[in-house]
Parts: C-alpha cells; structure tokens; sequence
C-alpha cells in the first residue's frame, strides 16, 4: 500500500477544524482552534492536556514482515500584521522597522488579518521488523525549531506599508515502536509519541503559550510490508480478547486503503474500517466531516463582505472560496445527497437467517375502492385532516406513483412524486425533499380518460 494513497483521509484528520463555517476569525468558534489530537509539552501536562498519545494495534506477519510508522502534525505559527510608521522601499536589513502591532488593516482594498496558520509536520520511523522491535524498541527524537518571518506588504505605489510577522516556536518530541509477540504469526505493536518541548515558567501556566509548542491535530499512518493488520473493531474470532485488551490513548486505529490491511490510520477521530471521501466532495470545507451542500450554499449566501474577510484569513480559506464559487449547476446536483451502502465489515460471525415471517415484499399494485393502484398510475393527492403544513400545500395535486410499500407493521405507504416538480427525476431517484409518501386513502387514482 503505497502512502499517497491514503493521504486524502489522513489530511481530512489532520485540516479537521483548521477553520470552521463562517470561515472567519470574526467567529468565536474560529478563535478556540486546534481542539483535535492535541499533545502538549509534558510541563503542561497538569493542567488536563495529554502529552503522549500512544496506539495499539494487532498484525499478522511472518518473521521478515517488515512496517513503518508515519507521526503527523501540524506545528501552530502565530501571523501579526504591523503597521509600518512610514512607508519605505525595503525592509532594514537587520532588526524590525518602526511599526505598531494591529489587529487588521486594509491596504489599497487588501485585507490584512492577525490569525493563526499551521505547519504541516511529519516523523517516519521505519522500516522495523517486529522481532527486532520485540528485543528493542525502535526510539527516535525529533526537533523543529521556530522561526520568524517578515513579509513585507506593498501599496500601490509600490512602497511598503505593512508587514506580516509569522512566528513559530522549538518544539521536540520522541517516537517509540515497540512490539510483543502473541503467537507465532501475531504481533502487538505499540506505538507513541510524546512532546517533550521545554516550558519557561509563565508559559507553563498559560494554555495559548502551551498552545504554540503543541503537536496539533496529531495522527500517525501505519504500513506493513509482507503482513496483514487486523481490524479492531471487527477482529476475527481468535483474536476478539487480544483486539479487546489493546490501549489506546488519544487516537484509535481503522484500517485504510485497500482490502489487503496493509495500512491503518490511527485518527483522533472516531473513524469506521476502510473510510473514504465521498467522490461528489468537490474539496475541504475543514467543517464536522462535511456536509458539502449546507456548508456550499452558505458560504454562497454570506455577503461581500464576509467573504472578503474568509479570503483575508489565509490561501486555504482563499483557495476554498473560489472553489464553491466556481461550482457549476451539475456539482451543485451531485451534493444533493447520496444514499450507498457501507461494505460490511469481515467477520467470522454469521448474522442469522431472516425466515419469511420477516420479509415483507415490495408491492407492485393493489385495489383500493376496486380500482387499481400500480407504480406508475397517477393519482390526485387527498391528505386527511389534520395533517401538517406540507399536507395541505400538496392538496389535489397531481403525482405519480413511484413505488408501492409494506412496512413491518402492515401498514401501506404510498410513495410519490408532483408531476409539476422540476425536481421530480431526485424524487424519482429516492432523494428526500421530491418524494411524499401517503396512506391508501389519501390518494384518488385517476382513470386513463380523465384527460390528465
């Protein structure tokens, strides 16, 4: 299993939250950031915020098996925008120039925000053969020092008038593989990752310092060469106590990828085996796990404003703009909603047979009043009293009958579509919102000489 393969979901984990509908730092929620796989310096640790997150998992494999461990993260950078004194041509070659720290500022209709951007980071450990993780644990330290940045910010007359001030702060950790036999071809592999980073004394006390020198959004993909991971939440008989007894602190593994099980994702996001993006997402919204249509239309419904600011915010908010803009009719239609069935997961245990008392077919046609009802006829729509708003706007419509059902209680649903609805061919499709369903003695089947 090749690692680019499974990158889209590992980084729907690693941008989940990065910024939330509205998209604006305006937002109160967009100002709490950064709340997903959090490992924080060990100094920190106090204060409730894990410093370690630690996985384990099940693999079959024979003696020259072989796997590696991806720990991914994003590393949090402060953006300030200063407000240069006076203008100048170019920056002081050593120092800052003479400016004022602003929460924003508009240069010739460019919006200038403070906010907070990410790294993206990543610490491969591998390859590492079980029996020699099994005597020795694999350990590797890690270091990425901070930075500062200037980025000068033109006018029109090509003069500077601000700057962009991005800083990032040291952070260290540890990553630790370690393995343990449990028969002859069954390992259980432990894996962590701890933050190390140092803490002065006030920052130990502060959660936004803390914040800085935190691995946010942590997550780490496992892969195996010549072996098979086994799935945690649906382990095959033999191996349900083993699966049962693995700890897991801070992030759970599913399997990913193809159906060979050579690669896992342990996510600090409840996940199912074998996650997918759906193919109509158009691209990240970074919101919840998406719900690309709700999230689509308001971000087309906010006003000029607000999405001057969502552009200002930085390239992926920009870049997430354009794209919703730039849907057309036909991307619109494939968000209305899909309905697909989830593959099973493997097991070993067999669901028990359904006997006939428990089916109850799709009908085809029935009499009512001694005329015949079958899926296609038409028929004119005659809710009962004391129905609910959607029932009186649908009275005497004229609909056509898409399907004919029988619930478990005996009970006969008629499903329609208007034959006036542009939308008929979704509810003709199943999808929700161009599909009513109505009692038999609701709907009055209308006679082929009816001239309707």
């Amino acid at each position: 299993m090749k690692l680019d393969s499974i990158r889209a979901i590992a980084n729907a984990v690693l941008y989940e939250g990065y910024i939330l509908y509205p998209y604006r730092p305006s937002s109160i929620k967009n100002r709490q950031r950064w709340t997903i796989g959090g490992v924080f310096p060990k100094a920190f640790d106090q204060q409730g915020d894990a410093s370690r997150m630690e996985t384990q998992v099940l693999l079959r494999g024979a003696e020259h098996t072989t796997f590696n461990v991806h720990f991914r993260f994003l590393q949090v950078v402060t953006r300030e925008v200063g407000q240069l004194t006076t203008s100048a041509q170019e920056l002081p070659e050593a120092g800052e120039p003479a400016l004022t720290r602003v929460p924003s500022l508009n240069v010739d209709g460019r919006e200038l925000l403070a906010w907070e951007e990410a790294i993206e980071r990543e610490i491969a450990l591998g390859p590492l053969r079980p029996a020699d993780a099994q005597e020795v644990a694999a350990v590797l330290p890690f270091r990425f020092e901070g930075a500062r940045e200037i980025e000068p910010v033109r006018a029109q007359d090509g003069c500077i008038a601000a700057v962009l001030i991005r800083t990032s702060y040291k952070v260290q950790g540890v990553v630790e593989a370690r393995a343990e036999r449990l028969a002859p071809d069954v390992w259980k592999l432990t894996i962590e990752i701890d933050n190390v980073t140092p803490l002065s004394g006030a920052d130990r006390e502060e959660r936004a310092a803390a914040q800085l020198r935190a691995f946010a959004s942590t997550h780490a993909i496992l892969t195996v060469q010549d072996g098979a991971f086994i799935s945690l939440l649906d382990p095959p008989n033999d191996l349900r106590g083993p699966a049962a007894q693995c700890r897991n602190v801070g992030a759970f593994p599913v399997l990913v990828g193809g159906q060979d099980n050579s690669a896992m994702l342990a996510s600090p996001i409840i996940l199912y085996d074998h996650p997918a993006i759906a193919p109509e997402s158009p691209g990240d919204l970074f919101d919840g796990t998406e719900i690309d249509e709700i999230l689509t239309l308001r971000i087309l419904a906010m006003t000029d404003a607000e999405k001057r600011e969502m552009a200002s915010v930085d390239a992926r908010a920009r870049a997430l703009l354009e794209r919703t803009h730039a849907l057309t009719a036909e991307d619109m239609a494939r968000l209305h909603g899909v309905m697909r069935d989830r593959p099973a997961q493997a097991s070993q245990i067999e669901p028990p047979p359904m006997g006939r008392d428990h089916e109850k077919p799709r009908l085809v046609s029935l009499l009512d009043s001694g005329r015949s009802l079958c899926v296609g006829a038409r028929v004119r729509l005659r809710p009962k009293s004391g129905g609910d708003i959607m029932d009186i706007a649908l009275k005497d419509k004229i609909a056509v009958v898409e399907a004919i059902e029988r619930d478990f209680e005996d009970r006969i649903h008629v499903a329609v579509t208007l034959v006036d609805d542009p939308g008929r061919d979704l509810g003709a499709a199943g999808f929700p919102g161009h599909r009513f369903f109505f009692s038999q003695e609701e709907i009055e089947p209308i006679a082929a000489g009816d001239g309707l």
